[in-house]
């Protein structure tokens, strides 16, 4: 383990797409490489902070929204730490710990009511976030600045500098979007979403959860972001949905953890006493609530007509029943099919057709990332074009797969690859398939979210990632991909784990996958992620 208590051998190759250089390791070092486990810090309670002079980024949209509403709950206090007026001082060179390290391996602890951080020392905390400063003052790069910005935000947000925090970490958030990297845009949005909590903004706070926490991330900071999420639904009276949100956090934690235990056990005596006197509050929202996504409508079929038409989710009629066949809405827009015409059309939730059927369309798929992949014989020749029909991707492939963050696997000649939405080939043809497997028991026929693909050739398995790059041969029966490594079979049935970088973690001595991922975990178990 290495002193931000991540495992000195797992981390991921960088991910294309960043604008910057590489980052200096620091106790962010996981969100730096695709798979690492780069927020692991030994304390899981407090998040980054951010502030301070910011270098240009590519345009990006901001996740979080402007100011919070007051805070009215009755869990909500004053900030426990007051603000304090900063003083001029004269620049210096950074000098003593580094500030990064002193924060990993703060211990915290947290009031019995409003589950939040409790600080003996403000100042230190001041000069933490004052030796941030001083390293963001040197970087340059988006992979550096949003990983210090998004520290910062968390210091600021437990000293009670909220309007600093959100400063930060919305700023955070830009730089990690412009890297592309998915590890990074996630710790940054769970940070983000802690600042929006303290705000009072109880709905972005969640949706930024709710968005961040995937299962493609590490256990450990999945299991740090349930409580966090716990904390925020413990604010608004939300107790049943706390408890769920808690439950989760130590389902995902299979080895012991002590911290964790005792800071739920805290949590749930909290939650208790407020049933006691208040009741258990609303019920669970459903995971789309919490998202904020407005459900499209729906396919229904008319029996009297015998024709297809949508429904919006009170069953009422949005557009009438007059298509002989129908697929259902996607990024806001769905392809459906006259009677009198063999072509495919595409409409948008109004009923208004964006793509007409003269376009000659016999094979369609949905859209994904803004991009649908349609084919004038309905058995090759797939070129992608957008949601007003202009071609973005003219070649014609044998074969395609939805786009996934910006990539898509295609075949062509027999081969697969994969092209961006520009259609440059960013993964040469020439394997046989995509076929990836995750240790959470689902299959992607491409690429994860993290833009890793398990890649086939002749009969084995190794790992490409979306640059192209090989990280581990084809040269085994199989391959799983783990949040912080992959699983590797041999030619007996054995299985081990190599890093994310390809080298030999844990030898092929297993006899299944569940033991090598129970061996990963304990290798973890220190691993505190810093929200």
């Amino acid at each position: 383990m290495d002193s931000t208590g991540a495992l000195g051998t797992i981390g991921s190759p960088p991910v294309s797409g960043g604008v910057s250089p590489s980052p200096a390791p620091g106790p962010d070092a996981a969100t730096a490489g695709r798979g690492g486990t780069d927020l692991t810090a030994p304390r899981p309670a407090g998040m980054s902070l951010a502030g301070g002079a910011v270098a240009p980024v590519p345009p990006n949209p901001l996740v979080a929204a402007g100011a919070a509403a007051a805070l009215s709950t009755p869990t909500m206090l004053t900030p426990i730490i007051r603000p304090k007026a900063a003083e001029p001082a004269a620049p210096e060179e950074p000098s003593g710990p580094d500030p990064e390290q002193v924060l990993s391996a703060y211990v915290w602890r947290f009031h019995h009511e409003t589950l939040r951080e409790l600080v003996d020392d403000p100042d230190e905390l001041r000069e933490i976030r004052d030796g941030l400063t001083n390293k963001l003052d040197a970087a340059e790069d988006n992979p550096t600045r949003a990983r210090l910005l998004s520290l910062r935000a968390v210091v600021s947000r437990i000293l009670g500098d909220l309007g600093k925090a959100l400063s930060d970490g919305k700023m955070a958030l830009v730089h990690a979007e412009a890297t592309g990297e998915f590890r990074r845009i996630a710790i940054a949005q769970a940070r983000l979403a802690n600042v929006m909590q303290w705000r009072g903004d109880f709905a972005e706070a969640d949706r930024l959860f709710e968005l961040a926490n995937s299962s493609e991330l590490p256990d450990r900071l999945r299991a740090t972001m349930h409580q966090h999420a716990g904390k925020s639904a413990y604010d608004q009276g939300r107790y049943i949905e706390a408890c769920n949100q808690f439950e989760r956090a130590l389902e995902l934690r299979k080895v012991e953890d002590p911290d964790l235990v005792a800071q739920t056990e805290v949590a749930l005596d909290a939650v208790f006493r407020k049933v006691a006197e208040n009741g258990w509050g609303p019920y669970p929202r459903p995971r789309e609530e919490i998202l904020q996504l407005r459900k499209p409508p729906t396919p229904a079929y008319d029996e009297h007509s015998r024709r297809w038409g949508y429904v919006d989710a009170a069953g009422a009629t949005k557009i009438g029943a007059g298509y002989a066949d129908v697929q259902p809405f996607r990024d806001g827009v769905a392809w459906v099919r006259r009677p009198e015409n063999e072509t495919w059309e595409l409409i948008n939730e109004t009923g208004t057709t964006l793509v007409p059927a003269s376009f000659g369309l016999l094979g369609v798929s949905s859209f994904a990332d803004g991009l649908a992949w349609v084919s004038r014989d309905g058995a090759g020749a797939w070129m992608a074009i957008d949601q007003v029909g202009r071609v973005a991707i003219s070649t014609g492939f044998d074969d395609v797969r939805p786009f996934r963050r910006g990539i898509a696997a295609v075949r062509k000649h027999g081969r697969w690859g994969a092209v961006d939405k520009m259609g440059r080939v960013v993964v040469k043809f020439e394997y046989d398939g995509f076929p990836t497997s995750l240790t959470d028991g689902r299959y992607i026929d491409g690429f994860t979210d993290e833009g890793l693909c398990v890649a086939e050739l002749n009969g084995r398995k190794g790992v490409v990632d979306r640059t192209g790059k090989l990280l581990v041969p084809p040269v085994h029966p199989a391959v799983v991909i783990h949040p912080v490594a992959f699983l590797i079979s041999d030619a007996t049935g054995r299985w081990g784990a190599l890093d994310r970088t390809g080298r030999p973690l844990i030898d092929l001595t297993h006899s299944s996958r569940t033991a090598v991922i129970d061996e990963i975990d304990r290798l973890l178990a220190d691993t505190k992620p810093v929200l």
